[in-house]
């Protein structure tokens, strides 16, 4: 649900619910109480639990901490009575503060035993990045104890001595200072020297001798292991059931007696550290470095997280992974009891738990985040599966693309147009769109969460060039031909169609929220039949009763801007613009966010219009004629408002204001009274809603359907429906587009780079198929210098989608032993300077003499050809060029990449990044010489790997996000303690529904961070924001922009905590990572490197903070135009720097600049302009005492009376000053003495942003930066 949506709906709960939730949390945070814990051959020790927690929340507490990491096999007991690990613990009878619970081993099954096994292997591997590397079991990078030396709050307090300066070296490497061209890439990914893997054993494996024969069975062998110490010593372990021993059995003898002398462990550690001195001491050593890290830089994330450059790690032998990578083949899963998981009933019982109160729906919610992000990585191991060939097909003997697969019970099919399904749509291009419309009609049923409608799980996983579509599978569907199971909908795009009424009753529900209109089509017999969605939208009834839609592809309106149809003409708006356009194919559907943000201005419309008829009744009865004209004028005049003028009517009409509230109070009235009826009745006519008494806009998605018929009583409604589409395809060229470009102009959008710029269009309701008309809008803009970044960003997002394109297609024709030169030649092409790449084909010793004959049944990627191999770098440019023109109607004049580099300023890094993260690609970390003419950037030895590009649905913490909202709102109004106990609680129930790691849970400390900074605890503020950066690298990318600006408020709070050589380094880190990313021409690097300048100014390290100051302020200059406030203060910083170095002409001249701008924006009896006028005295008073002390020299020669000057460095608290308020930052103190002083400073500062504010508002927006939380 969309956020206007969850106003409206949510309201009546969020007001009336405001105490009864705060009750409610109380009840959940039931006060912790401590434990004593006794372990065998440890101390007892006491650990803190909540009521909340289950029995089995303490075992995995023991299983991390250092001293018990070795034990799992364990059962705890109180009283000797052993408790129950899926209980609560507020339901344990006896059990109460300071209870002693005994750890007590327990037997070993199989199952166990191999749990043991693997939980030894994980704690060997916990130091170990290769799994990050390889993008598996949710792990992901994370950079962060590089730069700070370990944990920033421990080093915090040791670190803090005031004689810190001498030591640091400030000066960064080359290429991060300003004005270097070079864009490495090995910095990305700094060598950890923790990483240095200290080696424990070389060998931890199954033994060939598994499974032990029956004999063995009957004397509690489970399995055995082969291992291989650090002193090479080989020996075979027995896994019983009372634990494990060394046995006599070598490679090819096999003797399961103990050995001599024979220890009985039960842990597999403790006998390991018995036979090698090597294992005990660097297992404690690891184990001790292990607990040190952060817990954010090993918890697993909820979504994997794939890394687009990797080192070359060494392959070293792992049983578990082998093991995993054989079984998970048969999609079952070993933990789960009864083999495989029914994903289908997991999903939709979590969808019928309780939500009646907080405490459930926090359980509903985990439950539903939980079984999604499980199913995403089943779907996506499968989808992968299936692509590399391991998975038989249900109809083997169809051609490749027509086959379907069951795993693990998931349906997976491929996206091509099978059974030409599609034809009339498009056809494969139609097959490809399908399924992520599907899955954006899928989230938004989830969103609206209608009781007893189903939805399918659905994940998009591209890979290997394929489109794979994994759904959950109904249960009966497959037993069934789908003519019978459909009782809703059409299989036939509308030829057939039926209805049902309880279908009809649940789709209701979901009409209002969202906008689907009830309507009625015509089937194959010519009867009329009732929908509320669109026909190709099915209901199936399952075996378990529950009432399923799926297909939901068309579940938004058709988007006329690339739907051309005979007879049917865009209104104007749209025609300039070259509207409508072929498209691939005709399933270009309007964005959600669209469909709400014209909705929204519709609303605002009605009201104007509403509010003017008052106006206009109110004069006419002032002039005592009572006029029926109204509503013929009313009638002309609105059905000609182009959505822009909307506006101007606005200023133009006084006491308009009085009027909409009238308007608004005669909305909510019953319409009783005939003239205000009258009132809302030409509103509703003008603005398109449904319903004549209210405001209600709704869509029909079947309208401009081919195949779709509609009875003739249906004309006018029709008629009505297809403006309204008309009218909202405008609406996205004509105002969509336009904000988007004001918010990029003054700053409140900041792309960075592909990603970040296609959320800016997404949460503005712009498809990305728009982007070439977004960029001709810039190209035309007066203000298109201040635009270049976006343009830039917008530029190469273009060119790396049409290369992606390109190369989806180009990878199907790639068998796999060929995939990963096929790969880097493509490199090749798209980037390599390198005229003539040639393709290297796998060298023919490997190539089989004996072609076979049968070929038909290969898996999906087994094309046979070579034709990938002739594709030259001109030839690609050239088809990017017509991709280009034919997709996003945009030219690109290019034909080869250092044209397009030349051209349009960009970097082959950044298009090597972008194109490596759209397509999955992982390559070799190292420096690519793109520019060489004599050899090829990429050989096939630099792709690394190849991972899926997944999209699926992410369930959102509901609660949680009201909570975060109304603490945003209260910090803006300025009540800061309840804000921050607000954004507290929501960062406790966000972490109950979606556990530790998560993007909202990082918006969530990034805020708390900044009010913790704010209302003056620093250290606080330091934890929090580590901890916000620590999630970014690992939920979002090391380089994610969003990771950039956590790095840059960690650094400021590093400071304002005399962490100097700390913050500097975490600057450098983000300048390194936005060169890589944008480049140095970004409005943001002036912020950035204005940071830098002020952090080397106090250091004392002029010249140096002179280079980056003096290129904060060009970037200023250019982004914000010569005459904005940050050009002031960026003069005035250069000034402060000059006049340290004595230069006092240099700091004249920069403040006098700073003077004129304050002067003329402000007025001179501004506080701004004033301290600027104060601090011109104070240069000029010590250039005049520097001249005479000068002359004095000249005059006197040696023995001449110096004045003593006053070269002062600066304070640090004169620089934190000023870093506060480049970073936007506004101090609230707390005590009551102190609020009386600074009132006074406050509304100084408030009526300076008043001034400020139509200028620039992230720097007059204090608390607004950035901390929306992402709406899907």
């Amino acid at each position: 649900m969309s956020d206007t949506e969850s106003k409206q709906d949510g309201n009546g709960e969020v007001d009336g619910g405001e105490e009864s939730n705060e009750q409610e949390v109380i009840v959940i945070q039931d006060t912790g109480f401590t434990v004593k814990i006794q372990a065998p051959g440890t101390e007892p020790f006491d650990l803190q639990v909540s009521p909340q927690e289950m029995v089995q929340e303490i075992h995995q507490v023991l299983m991390d901490r250092e001293d018990t990491c070795h034990r799992t096999c364990f059962s705890l007991q109180l009283d000797g009575n052993v408790l129950d690990n899926f209980a609560e613990l507020k339901s344990i009878e006896g059990l109460q503060e300071g209870s002693l619970l005994k750890v007590v081993e327990e037997p070993y099954t199989v199952r166990e035993a191999r749990i043991h096994v693997r939980h030894i292997r994980d704690l060997l591997k916990s130091l170990d990045p290769s799994d990050a590397y390889n993008g598996v079991d949710c792990n992901s990078l994370s950079f962060l104890s590089i730069f700070t030396d370990g944990d920033l709050g421990d080093s915090g307090k040791r670190k803090k001595k005031g004689t810190e300066l001498e030591q640091i070296d400030c000066t960064p490497p080359e290429h991060i200072l300003p004005g270097s061209k070079e864009r490495p890439l090995v910095p990305l990914q700094p060598q950890n020297k923790e990483w240095k893997p200290m080696q424990c054993l070389k060998v931890l494996t199954m033994s060939g001798w598994n499974p032990p024969p029956g004999n063995r069975k009957m004397h509690g062998d489970l399995m055995y292991l082969y291992i291989v110490t650090v002193e090479e010593r080989h020996v075979s372990v027995t896994a019983s059931t009372r634990g494990f021993y060394l046995n006599q059995s070598t490679t090819y003898t096999f003797n399961p007696k103990p050995a001599n002398p024979s220890f009985l462990s039960h842990s597999l550690v403790e006998l390991l550290s018995q036979i090698s001195p090597a294992f005990k001491k660097n297992f404690t050593a690891l184990q001790k470095k292990r607990v040190q890290r952060h817990p954010f830089e090993r918890i697993a994330t909820p979504f994997q997280v794939y890394s687009w450059t990797a080192p070359q790690v060494d392959h070293a032998m792992d049983c578990v992974r082998a093991e995993d990578a054989y079984t998970s083949r048969l999609g079952y899963e070993e933990h789960i009891p009864g083999q495989t998981r029914d994903w289908n009933e997991e999903l939709q019982t979590t969808r019928e738990l309780p939500r009646k109160n907080l405490p459930e729906r926090l359980l509903r919610e985990r439950a539903i985040f939980k079984v999604h992000s499980d199913f995403a990585a089943a779907a996506t191991r499968g989808a992968m599966a299936v692509i590399d060939g391991n998975v038989m097909a249900i109809n083997p003997g169809e051609e490749t693309r027509m086959q379907m697969f069951i795993w693990n019970n998931i349906f997976f099919s491929l996206g091509f147009d099978v059974r030409d399904h599609y034809r009339e749509l498009g056809g494969d291009a139609a097959a490809h769109a399908a399924p992520t419309n599907d899955l954006n009609g899928v989230r938004a049923y989830g969103a609206v969460d209608v009781e007893g409608l189903y939805t399918l799980g659905t994940v998009v996983v591209d890979y290997r060039g394929y489109r794979v579509t994994a759904q959950s599978i109904i249960p009966g569907i497959l037993e069934r031909e789908q003519e019978q199971s459909v009782i809703y909908g059409s299989i036939d795009f509308g030829k057939t169609v039926v209805s049902h009424s309880k279908y009809l009753e649940l789709l209701e529900k979901t009409s209002r929220p969202l906008k689907v209109q009830k309507h009625s089509v015509l089937n194959e017999k010519n009867d009329m039949v009732e929908l509320c969605s669109s026909v190709e939208c099915k209901g199936i009834i399952g075996n378990d009763g529950r009432h399923y839609i799926l297909d939901l592809l068309r579940t938004f309106p058709p988007d006329l801007n690339f739907l051309p149809v005979d007879g049917e003409d865009l209104p104007l708006e749209s025609q300039h613009q070259g509207f409508p356009r072929q498209h691939r194919h005709r399933l270009a559907c309007l964005r959600q966010e669209l469909i709400e943000a014209f909705v929204e201005h519709r609303y605002l419309l009605f009201m104007k219009m509403a509010a003017l008829q008052l106006m206009q009744q109110k004069a006419n009865k002032d002039t005592k004629t009572d006029t029926p004209a109204i509503t013929e004028t009313s009638e002309t005049s609105t059905e000609n408002i182009s959505p822009l003028e909307g506006k101007e009517l606005e200023e133009s009409i006084p006491g308009l204001s009085q009027a909409k509230e009238l308007a608004a109070s005669l909305v909510a009235e019953d319409g009783s009274d005939p003239k205000s009826r009258e009132v809302v009745l030409n509103a509703c006519k003008a603005v398109g809603s449904i319903c004549n008494t209210s405001f209600d806009i709704r869509f029909n998605p079947d309208i401009f359907s081919p195949g779709v018929r509609f009875p003739d009583d249906s004309a006018d409604d029709v008629q009505k429906q297809k403006q309204l589409l008309k009218d909202a395809a405008a609406f996205l060229v004509s105002c969509q587009i336009p904000s988007l470009v004001k918010d990029c102009l003054d700053h409140s959008a900041l792309p960075m780079d592909g990603a970040t710029l296609t959320e800016a269009l997404h949460q503005r309701g712009i498809n990305v198929r728009y982007l070439g008309t977004v960029l001709e809008f810039v190209d035309k803009t007066p203000a298109k210098a201040q635009l270049e970044h976006f343009y830039r960003i917008g530029i190469s997002e273009l060119i790396t989608r049409c290369a992606k394109h390109i190369f989806k297609t180009y990878l199907q024709g790639v068998e796999l032993s060929a995939l990963s030169a096929a790969v880097s030649h493509f490199l090749n092409c798209f980037l390599s300077s390198f005229p003539d790449a040639v393709a290297h084909l796998p060298p023919d010793e490997l190539v089989s003499r004996r072609k076979s004959r049968k070929r038909r049944n290969r898996v999906p990627g087994s094309g046979d050809n070579t034709a990938w191999a002739s594709l030259t770098p001109s030839e690609l440019w050239k088809n990017i060029g017509s991709e280009a023109q034919s997709y996003y109607h945009f030219a690109i004049q290019c034909e080869s990449v250092d044209q397009v580099v030349e051209k349009y300023g960009l970097q082959k890094t950044n298009l090597l990044r972008e194109i490596s993260i759209k397509t999955g690609i992982q390559i070799l970390i190292k420096e690519y010489n793109f520019d060489s003419r004599h050899k090829p950037a990429f050989t096939e030895e630099d792709i690394l790997n190849i991972f899926p590009v997944v999209k699926h649905v992410n369930p959102k913490a509901s609660d949680a996000f009201h909570f975060f909202q109304s603490g945003q709102a209260k910090v803006q109004q300025g009540f800061l303690k309840e804000g921050c106990e607000l954004i507290n609680e929501a960062l406790n129930l966000f972490n109950n529904v979606y556990g530790p790691m998560h993007v909202e849970i990082c918006a969530c400390l990034r805020l708390l961070a900044r009010l913790n900074y704010i209302m003056g605890d620093h250290p606080e503020a330091l934890s929090n924001q580590q901890k916000a950066v620590l999630m970014s690298e690992r939920v979002l990318g090391i380089e994610h922009p969003n990771t950039i600006q956590e790095y840059m408020h960690l650094a400021l709070y590093c400071f304002a905590n005399g962490q100097l050589s700390t913050a500097l380094k975490l600057l450098y880190r983000a300048r390194y990572l936005m060169l890589l990313v944008c480049g140095e021409d970004h409005p943001e690097m002036a912020l950035l490197d204005s940071n830098i300048g002020l952090v080397l100014h106090g250091v004392m390290e002029y010249d140096l903070s002179l280079r980056f100051l003096e290129n904060a302020l060009t970037i200023n200059t250019k982004y914000h135009g010569s005459r904005s406030l940050k050009v002031a203060l960026s003069h005035h910083l250069v000034a402060r720097v000059y006049e340290s170095k004595a230069e006092f002409r240099s700091a004249l001249q920069h403040e006098k600049e700073g003077y004129t701008i304050y002067k003329n924006q402000m007025g001179e009896a501004h506080e701004k302009t004033k301290e600027s006028s104060e601090y011109l005295k104070y240069l000029t008073q010590q250039a005049v005492a520097l001249q005479r002390t000068m002359n004095e020299i000249y005059k006197n020669g040696s023995n001449a009376s110096i004045m003593p000057l006053k070269f002062t460095a600066p304070s640090m608290a004169s620089v934190l000053e000023q870093l506060n308020i480049i970073n936007g930052i506004i101090f609230i103190p707390l005590s009551q003495k102190d609020l009386e002083n600074l009132k006074a400073e406050v509304q100084r500062r408030q009526q300076l942003q008043e001034l400020g504010k139509n200028e620039e508002p992230s720097e007059d927006s204090p608390l607004e930066l950035e901390d929306k939380i992402p709406i899907d």
